[in-house]
C-alpha cells in the first residue's frame, strides 16, 4: 500500500522497501513531488502510464524501456528501485534504478540492457543531479542511454553507434536493399544454408520457440564464446541466467522473451534469445554450435530471423551497441546511444568516479584506434585460450 503524501512543494516518500528522506532546500520544485517504490509495488496505473508516457514522447517502443524488464530485473536485483515523478498528483515520469553500496547507482540491468534511461512526460525539466539526490543516489552509470535523453546525455562520456535494421517496408525490401549494397554477402550466405542442408540434414527454423534444450545449448554456447574471447561470462552470473528464464516466460506484449532457433536435422546448430515489443526486436543472445561454423548457421540464423520478425510485425530490429562485423552487413542504419555517468559531488560519488572513470577513458582510448582495438581483442582471446587450458 502506498503511503500518504505530505503536502510539501517537492519531497521524497519511499514505499515499505526504503527509508523517508528529508526534504532538502536543493530538491524543491514547486508543485513535484518524487516517490521511490520498488517495481513490485508500482500498480497496474503505473504501468499503463508509463507506456502511454513512452508513447507520447515518440521514442521507439524499445522492450527494454518497458516496466516489465524493470519488474523482471527487480526479482533478481534487490536493489532495484523506481522513482515516480509526479506533478499535481499524476506522475509524469518514471526513473528506474539500480542502487548499490555508498549510494552508487546504475541503470537497469547494466552490462545487460541495450537501451536505458527515464520516462518522462514531454517539457519535464530536470536536473540530473537533483534528481539523484532525491533518490539517495551518488552517482548513476549508463551504458546504452538512448538519444533523447536531454536530462543524462550531458553528463555521457562518449557517444556510441548502435546499428538498427529497418523492416517497416517489409522483408522483400528490405532484402532487396540488402541485395542492392552486397550482392556476394546475401548470395554467400543462402549459399552457405544449402550446403548446410546437403551435410547436415534438413534445414528447420523456428521464430518463437519453446524448446529449454535448445535455451541452455545457446547458453552453454554463449558462455563457451565469452571465454574464448576472453571477455566475462555473463551466463555464470546466476541474476543473468534468472532474468532470461523470467523473461522467456513472460506473455506480456510491449516486453517478453523470444527464443529462436536454427535446426539442423532437428539438431539446434544456432540460436538467439532476444527481446520484443509490438514492433520492436532487440538482438541481445546470439550464438552458434561451433561444429558448424564452416556453414556460419548465425548468419542463415539472422536472415531467417529478419523475415519472420517482419511478417510478425516488426518494423525495427535493434542490433545492440558494440562493433561486429555481421551487424555492418545486416545493418541500414545507426542510432546513437550513450555511455557515462552522473556523479554528484559527495563520497560516493567519488568513490565511483575513482573506481569507473579511469577504465572507461582508457577503453574509449582504445576504442577509437581500430589497430589498438584489434591489438587488445587479440590479446583477450589469448587470456580466452590460457583460461580454457
Amino acid at each position: 500500500m502506498r503511503p500518504e503524501y505530505c503536502p510539501v512543494p517537492y519531497v521524497v516518500m519511499c514505499g515499505p522497501s526504503c527509508v523517508p528522506m528529508p526534504m532538502t532546500q536543493e530538491a524543491e520544485v514547486p508543485g513535484k513531488r518524487v516517490l521511490v517504490l520498488r517495481p513490485d509495488e508500482l500498480g497496474p496505473d503505473d504501468w499503463k502510464m508509463w507506456r502511454a508516457l513512452r508513447t507520447e514522447s515518440r521514442a521507439p517502443s524499445n522492450p527494454f524501456m518497458d516496466p516489465v524488464f524493470t519488474t523482471a530485473v527487480g526479482r533478481v536485483r534487490p536493489g532495484t528501485r523506481v522513482a515516480v515523478l509526479q506533478e499535481d498528483g499524476s506522475p509524469v515520469g518514471y526513473f528506474p534504478y539500480e542502487r548499490g553500496p555508498l549510494g552508487r547507482g546504475r541503470a537497469i540491468g547494466l552490462g545487460v540492457s541495450d537501451c536505458q534511461g527515464a520516462v518522462l512526460r514531454p517539457g519535464i525539466r530536470l536536473d540530473a543531479r537533483r534528481l539523484l539526490r532525491s533518490c539517495a543516489l551518488s552517482s548513476w552509470e549508463f551504458d546504452n542511454l538512448e538519444a533523447g535523453q536531454g536530462v543524462f546525455v550531458p553528463h555521457a562520456a562518449e557517444e556510441l553507434p548502435s546499428p538498427v535494421v529497418d523492416l517497416g517496408e517489409g522483408f522483400e525490401r528490405y532484402r532487396q536493399r540488402l541485395r542492392a549494397r552486397s550482392a556476394s554477402f546475401l548470395r554467400q550466405t543462402l549459399a552457405r544454408e544449402r550446403k548446410l542442408a546437403r551435410r547436415a540434414g534438413e534445414v528447420r527454423f523456428v521464430h518463437d520457440a519453446r524448446d529449454p534444450d535448445a535455451l541452455r545449448a545457446l547458453m552453454a554456447w554463449k558462455s563457451a564464446q565469452y571465454r574464448r574471447t576472453g571477455r566475462r561470462d555473463r551466463f555464470a552470473q546466476e541474476w543473468i541466467t534468472r532474468l532470461v528464464g523470467l523473461l522467456g516466460e513472460g506473455e506480456e506484449a510491449e516486453c517478453r522473451g523470444v527464443l529462436s532457433v536454427l535446426y539442423a536435422a532437428d539438431r539446434p546448430v544456432a540460436a538467439h534469445f532476444g527481446l520484443r515489443s509490438r514492433t520492436v526486436l532487440s538482438w541481445w543472445f546470439p550464438a552458434y554450435d561451433r561444429a558448424y561454423a564452416r556453414y556460419s548457421p548465425g548468419l542463415v540464423l539472422q536472415l531467417r530471423m529478419l523475415e519472420a520478425a517482419a511478417a510478425d510485425g516488426i518494423e525495427t530490429v535493434d542490433l545492440g551497441s558494440g562493433p561486429a562485423r555481421y551487424k555492418d552487413s545486416f545493418k541500414t542504419r545507426d542510432l546513437r546511444v550513450y555511455e557515462g555517468s552522473v556523479v554528484r559531488p559527495v563520497p560516493g560519488g567519488a568513490v565511483h568516479w575513482l573506481g569507473r572513470e579511469p577504465a572507461r577513458a582508457a577503453r574509449g582510448f582504445v576504442r577509437n584506434r581500430p589497430r589498438l582495438a584489434g591489438a587488445a581483442a587479440r590479446a583477450l582471446e589469448g587470456v580466452g585460450r590460457l583460461r580454457g587450458r
